[in-house]
């Protein structure tokens, strides 16, 4: 699988951009700040539809625009696919797939698969559980369009309980008929909410089952020395509501303990005004020997893990018979000599490689491939844009 053509429009600070790609390495070089991530987070959004650096689409749009747009041309073994992104500052956005309009943007999920490796990747370790519910969120939409359809309507009913449980402890003190009223209503939305989350956490409970294979294999081989690594799902329910590993993960089974559980707790929530409980609230556990890596790991081993949970991410879409694409954002310059080898040994075989460098030597010197140079330009307003140099190595500003 490769990108053969990108083109922005008012995305960030690129105002229009037009990039012809090959099945090659291609490395992007110029200064922090002159717009390389921009093109790697463009193609991850087409992936993932998320940015890997912001929550909101808002930040996407440059300055004064009403909207970005985001167009990208896919060719996998032998089928090409032309996917199109309308991101509004507000509002919905609109996708289309090979020209005739989509229903909903998830519909393009799966048309791009890609791997994107960034300085972002040690909060993944040392961040918050959003950070790897993140990641993990992220490998569930890129196998299809129905896999992120759950988050997508299970984020929308949480919000919309969340909005209940504010008003309930007021009804509730009130008594009488508005209280029995809310009740029922949160009745509603606790069966929705967990059969939703039900589907949420058996499709993140079997993409890390098949994921940790590929993590572990990798941990051992980046840091052979370090201490076995392995990965769990924590259900901020708890435990007994992550199937064990002998079975399946099934989500008509997990909701109906979601359920219970929302039960056991309304109390609770009604009186914090919150959902207490959910995949919302979940966290991914990475574990090396027998404790979490977060407040543990050295700094050294937290890059590794890192580092592993990108190359088995790679493996895992591999194992799925697809070559993904691979980005890597600026992470030479993170990683020392050793792990720099081995990620340069890693994406030898990839079938496309994209990269970027503020400086043109963190890049070893046996990564071949195009060189593009990233410049700024003043415009009269008094704001920036970014733009291409030619892409000859002459060109290139370290």
């Amino acid at each position: 699988m490769f990108v053969r053509e990108l083109h922005l429009r008012d995305y960030r600070s690129w105002p229009s951009v037009d990039v012809t790609l090959a099945p090659e390495p291609t490395i992007f070089t110029g200064r922090n700040g002159f717009g390389k991530t921009n093109l790697l987070e463009a193609l991850f959004y087409v992936a993932t539809l998320r940015s890997h650096r912001v929550s909101s689409d808002g930040p996407l749009v440059r300055s004064g625009a009403a909207s970005a747009s985001v167009g990208a041309t896919v060719e996998n073994a032998g089928r090409e696919l032309s996917v199109s992104l309308q991101i509004a500052a507000e509002g919905s956005n609109k996708a289309w797939l090979n020209g005739s309009a989509c229903r909903r943007p998830r519909e393009i999920l799966g048309v791009l698969r890609a791997v994107l490796f960034a300085p972002e990747d040690l909060l993944l370790i040392r961040g918050d559980p959003g950070d790897r519910r993140r990641f993990i969120d992220e490998l569930v939409a890129q196998r299809g369009p129905r896999w992120a359809a759950a988050r997508s309507d299970y984020d929308r009913v949480l919000r919309q309980r969340s909005a209940l449980l504010k008003t309930a402890g007021a009804a509730l003190r009130r008594g009488g008929s508005d209280a029995d009223s809310v009740i029922s209503t949160l009745d509603v939305w606790d069966a929705q909410l967990a059969d939703l989350g039900g589907q949420v956490m058996a499709a993140r409970i079997e993409v890390l089952r098949d994921l940790e294979p590929h993590f572990v294999e990798s941990y051992s081989s980046i840091a052979p020395h370090s201490r076995p690594a392995a990965l769990g799902y924590r259900a901020s329910g708890g435990p007994e509501m992550v199937p064990s590993r002998d079975a399946d993960p099934d989500p008509h089974t997990i909701a109906s303990q979601l359920l219970e559980t929302l039960t056991q707790t309304r109390s609770k929530e009604i009186e914090r005004g919150v959902s207490l409980v959910g995949p919302h609230r979940d966290d991914i556990d990475i574990v090396l020997g027998s404790e979490t890596a977060k407040g543990f790991a050295s700094h050294g081993e937290s890059w590794s893990l890192a580092l592993a949970l990108r190359l088995g991410s790679v493996e895992l879409v591999r194992s799925e018979g697809v070559e993904p694409v691979i980005m890597l954002d600026d992470v030479f310059a993170e990683l020392d000599a050793a792990r720099r080898r081995k990620l340069v040994e890693f994406t030898k075989g990839a079938e496309q490689l994209l990269i970027t460098a503020a400086v043109a030597e963190d890049i070893p010197d046996d990564v071949g491939g195009r060189r593009i140079g990233v410049d700024v330009v003043d415009d009269p307003d008094g704001t920036r844009h970014s733009q291409l140099m030619s892409d000859t190595p002459e060109s290139i500003e370290s």
